[in-house]
């Protein structure tokens, strides 16, 4: 009996050949079917062999760096500080910029210096996101001395915030968390996604996170404090969901995750209430749960959080959690999806890795 040839890795066309070519052989000994129906038959009957194209998958994505700008206002109103900062890390070609906070807590909480450095920023070559410091809009005061807080930060989500893009001659879109209607004021807390990392911007001042001591109820920080829940929630649920290999997150406060390690939990918050405890904790939680890394950023440098002899820049990890703060200056973060190493320091001739 003869015996169709294998063909183990056969294309479809190749395939429909010796399907012909089987065909001619049977044709003697079938002589009232057709040449088209024997070739019919055949290939009906002959197994399924051949491999259907598969799409071409995904490329991985590739390594890249992003610049973070520490508060380059913390020791005195000198904006050269932050024109130097921009120009300076437009040489990296960074994918993106973000800058934590516009201006010393000494200078006006005015208009018109809000929109002079919304247009300092703005110039920027690169995608540049601004993250909110406690001082350009939480030391604020009135005329009468008065905490004035509250609306000069809507006024900055007013001018910084309007629409869903990074600042910058070239922007990135942004998620904001203004998009819900339960906290449509919320638009300085933003996320975007890069070389499957999610970056996101969370509202946590350093002056205790502008927990206010007076009686009654602390309206605009207990109600903040729900607005970050719900948006650290998103972030992580979506970190997860999407199995991304890290999430980033920028504030102007060290929430003092790893203070029982000694960090830069201020010693001062041992005799009062801790305006980061919750954020904390809830940070801590989820971030036990999430199989990336979590790395956190903030302006809050001190002698525990950086390197070598106090004045260095450097990246703590404790378990997937790391940390790093910033004072005036700037660093290089570079990310390698895939490899070992996820985030590598580069900045003032420090390096930490993960």
């Amino acid at each position: 009996m003869m015996r169709a040839p294998r063909c183990r890795h056969a294309t479809p066309r190749a395939a429909m050949t010796a399907a012909r070519a089987l065909a001619r052989l049977l044709a003697p000994f079938a002589p009232s079917a057709s040449l088209a129906s024997l070739v019919s038959l055949v290939s009906l009957a002959a197994p399924v062999t051949a491999h259907a194209a598969q799409p071409p998958s995904a490329p991985a994505p590739r390594a890249f760096q992003f610049v973070v700008i520490g508060h380059a206002f913390k020791a005195a109103a000198n904006e050269a500080v932050l024109k130097r900062a921009i120009a300076d890390t437009a040489q990296t070609d960074p994918a993106f910029i973000v800058a934590t906070g516009i201006k010393a807590a000494a200078e006006p909480c005015s208009d018109r210096l809000y929109a002079q450095r919304r247009e300092l920023l703005n110039d920027s070559a690169h995608p540049l996101i601004v993250s909110l410091a406690g001082s350009d809009w939480s030391a604020c005061l009135n005329s009468a001395g008065r905490s004035n807080a509250i609306e000069r930060l809507n006024r900055l989500r007013e001018l910084f915030y309007g629409d869903g893009e990074s600042l910058g001659a070239r922007r990135i879109p942004l998620t904001r968390l203004s998009s819900t209607a339960k906290f449509r004021s919320y638009a300085e807390n933003a996320h975007w996604e890069y070389g499957k990392v999610l970056f996101a911007t969370v509202n946590l001042p350093s002056n205790n996170n502008h927990y206010r001591p007076e009686a009654g109820r602390n309206s605009e920080y207990e109600d903040r404090l729900v607005a970050n829940r719900a948006w650290l929630h998103r972030l992580f649920t979506l970190a997860a969901r999407q199995k991304l290999q890290g999430l980033v997150l920028f504030s102007d406060g060290d929430v003092g995750l790893q203070a029982n390690e000694g960090f830069s939990l201020l010693p001062s918050f041992q005799s009062k209430q801790d305006g980061f405890a919750e954020p904390r904790r809830q940070i801590q939680a989820m971030a036990e749960k999430y199989k990336g890394k979590v790395l956190l950023i903030d302006a809050q440098t001190s002698a525990a959080s950086a390197g070598a002899g106090g004045a260095e820049p450097a990246i703590h990890w404790r378990g997937n959690v790391g940390h790093l703060s910033l004072g005036a200056e700037w660093a290089e973060v570079r990310v390698a999806p895939g490899a070992a190493t996820l985030f590598t320091l580069k900045g003032g001739g420090a390096d930490a890795t993960q």
